[in-house]
């Protein structure tokens, strides 16, 4: 697959690998950091291996993908993950061990990813955060995101009731709003001073 290593001033972003499996699950097993993730902690470094089957080591077979361990350069462990869609609204997700929250390690990460994918091709990307979590939002304006609108979904496999923000980034002029999360809600709007 087409996931070229990427690197930053304090970061590698590269494939994750069968040998990352304990990282794999120290990210995604700890319950705060999951929170506003859709699904649910791993609870063993078995459900860890399984996901990196299932997941990344089956995404990194495809022509073309987003899906990076985010590394600092001293000992290229992975701390995190930036992943870009690629297809529909090229959403960008990401997520980072809660011990280097505060750093700015998800926007110096989500930067390059954003500029590889603009290089790549794609014409915008779009993020989603949970109205509970402004923190996410804070980071989406910091990589240059405009807030577009807030919408309702029953989020799956969680099954809660949640409104998400819509950020937006198009790298030329011709891309208007993604409209499919406007479009599938019957519950949406835009906030004022967001």
């Amino acid at each position: 697959m087409n996931t070229p290593r990427l690197e930053t001033e304090r970061l590698i972003l590269r494939k994750f690998t069968a040998d990352d499996t304990e990282a794999l699950y120290r990210i995604l097993g700890d319950r705060e950091v999951n929170t506003f993730l859709p699904w649910f902690p791993l609870k063993s470094i078995e459900e860890a291996r399984a996901l990196f089957e299932t997941r990344y080591a089956a995404a990194y077979e495809k022509e073309r993908g987003y899906l990076y361990a985010v590394c600092l350069k001293e000992d290229d462990c992975p701390i995190g993950y930036v992943t870009a869609g690629t297809e529909g609204g090229y959403d960008l997700g990401y997520g980072l061990r809660k011990e280097f929250w505060g750093r700015g390690i998800v926007t110096e990460a989500g930067r390059a990813v954003i500029d590889q994918v603009r290089r790549d091709g794609l014409p915008f990307i779009t993020a989603t955060h949970d109205v509970n979590n402004p923190r996410s939002g804070a980071v989406m304006r910091r990589l240059g995101m405009t807030y577009r609108y807030s919408y309702e979904e029953q989020w799956q496999p969680k099954d809660i009731l949640a409104v998400f923000r819509m950020y937006q980034l198009n790298f030329d002029g011709s891309c208007g709003v993604f409209r499919q999360y406007w479009d599938n809600s019957a519950v949406r709007f835009v906030e004022e001073g967001v």
